[in-house]
């Protein structure tokens, strides 16, 4: 058993700038998903209702057309908007947590958590918004941007995570 332990913290000592460096932008990302989660959480609560980038372009009506055709609607539609960003922020909290206790570490299981969490998530949430466009620059742009820091950080955490595994075997 301390072998395997040995293992899977080898990498730290690999390379441990590019494997800082790595883990550090995948925690960012994570941390940035947590902001939009909670920026998805006060456009509700306040009198912008709709998601950040979604206007009168792409929904016809806001929340007082909404809340004058029915108010349970309102109602449901803001308990999903609440719903959604707990489980964003829950997946930045996730994402940023394995990658810097886990990762950083040089943990290969937390490298492959830390991905499959907000990969997982993107893989169901985004294609719903491309036949509705829904996909203005203004709604998806910090989660494009969030990603495409998570996934450089992820690109550069892998080359030590990956020699060092080679130099185990």
């Amino acid at each position: 058993m301390t072998n395997i332990i040995h293992q899977t913290t080898t990498p730290a000592t690999t390379s441990p700038g590019a494997l800082r460096l790595g883990s550090g932008l995948m925690a960012l990302a994570g941390l940035a998903f947590i902001g939009y989660a909670v920026i998805f959480f006060i456009r509700n609560l306040t009198g912008s209702f709709l998601e950040l980038g979604i206007g009168p372009g792409e929904v016809d009506v806001g929340e007082p057309e909404i809340k004058a055709f029915s108010p349970d609607l309102y109602e449901y539609i803001s308990h999903l908007h609440i719903a959604v960003s707990g489980f964003i922020a829950a997946a930045g909290l996730a994402t940023a947590a394995l990658a810097w206790f886990g990762v950083r570490r040089g943990l290969l299981w937390a490298y492959v958590s830390a991905v499959a969490v907000p990969v997982l998530g993107l893989a169901v949430a985004l294609p719903a918004h491309y036949p509705y466009n829904l996909d203005t620059l203004g709604h998806l742009g910090l989660i494009y941007l969030a990603t495409a820091v998570f996934v450089i950080g992820a690109l550069i955490a892998l080359r030590p995570l990956l020699a060092a595994r080679k130099e185990n075997v």
